[in-house]
């Protein structure tokens, strides 16, 4: 890279981990090749609320050089931004965010830089609205109303303006538009005419088809097969499935065509942009998969984080068990919670057959972090995590829902019990009395035999990967975005389980209750299962559904009317298939974890597995091969 390369990172995560971009931004500013590379990065977001001090403005470890919002006045500043504060009516809070890396100890500290945008001249805003609709047809009078909408596009000319007084606007610059959220300012770079920035689109998803995804009620098993048909029909998303353009974040989405270049987490979220409409299909779209976290351990370490999984379990429920399965994530439709039930109810039938018991740690949640004095309250007044009451502090609408569920499974089930643990930060203090005290969140990682990640949408999907390195199965559907990477680390351009891909299991489960038995995963990664539910060739043929009138999965072709005829039915049978398949594979894996002395050999060779293909899928490995390759090719404009 060229000296005084400075990268600008736009997006709503700027003093805080919500999701993904989050980590993203994590790994970025803790690896080394990232640094190596850019001189300057700095993170642009509005400003979301005023409460608070200044020493809360940046968040954890944040330093607060500048901020009007609070009478912070630097003179090293003041000049610049008081004029700028006064001609946008606005204010601004400038300063640094360390991020650290607690196992390799690479810390940073990019600049951040936040905008309110409540008063914002409005007239200024306007005129930046009209060239948006002359240049780019975005029609913002149809989406002034949301503030999800507003508030980036009112973010977007103040941005560029305090870029140029930070004296990063210059042709090294590249603009990072994160999501939609980022598109407003990219594209507010594309018309300034005094400086040549380069402009890149982030996909972490595409908006319009995660919407699509979500609230079709055959969810992944519809669309990636209508999707993968409508390329082949030149088809996109309008014509498919309407017009979309009510709809803010596809009108932001779309306007990615006109960035230099745009950046997609996985090897599906290529294909949704390529849908969105005609002029994605000679888009420079370069494939940039997040990493994952590699670190090696012992067989000791592995078995003592398990210790305290099973003596957790031990403290809820009243026994160990022989297995800890867990599945980390956000409690949204697009992770396919229900999936996991239903593979387990699978594993049950055989666990009773074979005297095994298991427990399911699921930790999720839609709100944010408890207090602990409410957690200890409810831990004493019935039992939480065991037992959960709908309302504040426990159960919100969403997690209420999905209790019942759990409820459900629960009172069915003998040998596999499931702990709802809807709250943030897996220790002691966060979680309760019960928790052993030395658990860390690491422990969750290194202690589990499975984690799922089975969704519906999923670009990517780190946590569905971090117990990898750890010797941990991880189990996920074929539309996550990390199976590409996976394939790329493995060196393969294969299928890295076509066990469950193709169909092709065996009807046999194989008997864990006795001597351990040696299982053979030649035809697979023995520590992943990847999961197809899009897969209809597994949907039987029964004359009493629309997918009847044709073979899709042996002559590759289909009406793309019967396709989007796919319903929650069709999905369902597919699910029974496929969650059955799973599970037969998990209790095939399933035999070094007994624990016995002869398993040890094949824990440390699954341990040994996990960290010879995660250390290729390291943020690292990653930056160098995808990144930084793609920042170096991005062309200068030309203004005329």
């Amino acid at each position: 890279m060229a000296n005084e390369t400075t990268v600008v990172h736009v997006t709503h995560e700027a003093i805080g981990k919500i999701g993904g971009i989050g980590a993203v931004l994590q790994g970025f500013f803790t690896c080394k090749s990232y640094l190596d590379a850019i001189d300057r990065s700095i993170i642009i977001s509005p400003l979301f609320t005023t409460e608070g001090s200044v020493l809360d403005r940046l968040g954890e470890n944040g330093e607060v050089l500048y901020s009007s919002i609070d009478g912070l006045i630097n003179p090293a500043y003041a000049p610049a931004f008081r004029k700028l504060e006064s001609y946008y009516n606005t204010g601004i809070v400038y300063g640094r965010r360390t991020f650290i890396d607690e196992q390799t100890g690479i810390k940073s500290s990019p600049e951040v830089l936040l905008i309110d945008v409540r008063y914002v001249n409005k007239g200024i805003i306007n005129d930046f609205k009209k060239r948006l609709f002359e240049e780019f047809g975005i029609r913002s009078h149809l989406y002034e109303s949301l503030w999800e909408y507003e508030q980036y596009i009112r973010l977007a000319p103040v941005a560029i303006a305090v870029l140029k007084a930070l004296d990063a606007a210059k042709e090294s610059t590249a603009i990072i538009a994160h999501e939609f959220m980022g598109m407003p300012t990219a594209l507010a770079a594309i018309l300034e005419p005094y400086c040549d920035f380069k402009t890149a689109f982030y996909a972490h998803e595409v908006a319009t088809m995660r919407r699509i995804v979500e609230e079709h009620p055959a969810h992944d098993t519809m669309f990636y097969n209508v999707m993968k048909q409508a390329h082949k029909d030149k088809l996109y998303v309008n014509e498919v499935f309407g017009d979309q353009s009510s709809f803010f974040k596809h009108a932001l989405v779309e306007a990615a065509k006109y960035c230099d270049q745009i950046y997609a987490v996985g090897d599906y979220v290529v294909d949704e942009l390529r849908f969105l409409a005609p002029e994605f299909e000679s888009a420079d779209i370069n494939i940039v998969y997040n990493g994952i976290p590699a670190q090696q351990i012992s067989v000791a370490e592995k078995l003592a984080s398990k210790e305290k999984l099973k003596k957790y379990c031990e403290n809820l429920l009243g026994f160990k068990p022989d297995f800890v399965f867990t599945h980390v994530t956000r409690l949204i439709r697009s992770k396919g919670l229900w999936r996991d039930l239903r593979v387990l109810r699978n594993i049950e039938n055989q666990f009773r057959a074979q005297d095994k018991t298991a427990v399911f740690f699921l930790l999720s949640t839609e709100v944010t972090q408890r207090p602990s004095h409410d957690i200890y309250n409810m831990e004493a007044a019935y039992n939480w995590p065991v037992a959960h009451r709908e309302g504040w502090p426990d159960l919100s609408g969403g997690e209420a829902d999905f209790y019942a569920k759990i409820q459900e499974f629960n009172a069915q089930s003998r040998n596999i019990k499931v702990v709802f643990i809807n709250q943030f930060g897996f220790y002691r203090k966060n979680c309760g009395s019960r928790m052993p005290a030395d658990m860390e969140f690491l422990d969750i990682r290194k202690g589990t035999d499975i984690e799922f990640g089975q969704s519906i949408y999923e670009p990517f999907g780190i946590s569905q990967l971090e117990p990898l390195t750890f010797g941990g199965i991880c189990v996920f559907s074929s539309v996550c975005g990390c199976a590409g990477l996976l394939r790329d680390a493995a060196g393969t351009t294969e299928d890295v389980n076509p066990v469950i891909e193709r169909n092709s299991l065996t009807a046999s489960t194989p008997d864990i209750s006795g001597p351990l038995k040696s299982v053979d995963f030649s035809n697979g990664l023995k520590n992943v299962i990847i999961a197809d539910y899009t897969n209809l060739s597994t949907m039987p043929r029964t004359g009493k559904t629309s997918l009847d009138d044709f073979d899709y999965a042996q002559d590759g072709y289909a009406d793309i009317e019967d396709l989007l005829q796919i319903d929650w039915s069709v999905r369902d049978q597919i699910e029974a298939n496929i969650s059955e398949q799973v599970a037969q594979q998990i209790i095939q894996r399933l035999h070094p974890f007994l624990l016995s002395q002869e398993s040890t050999g094949e824990i440390e060779s699954m341990i040994r597995t996990g960290y010879e293909l995660a250390k290729n899928m390291t943020w690292d490995v990653v930056m160098q091969n995808y990144l930084l390759s793609n920042l170096k090719k991005t062309p200068n404009k030309v203004h005329t």
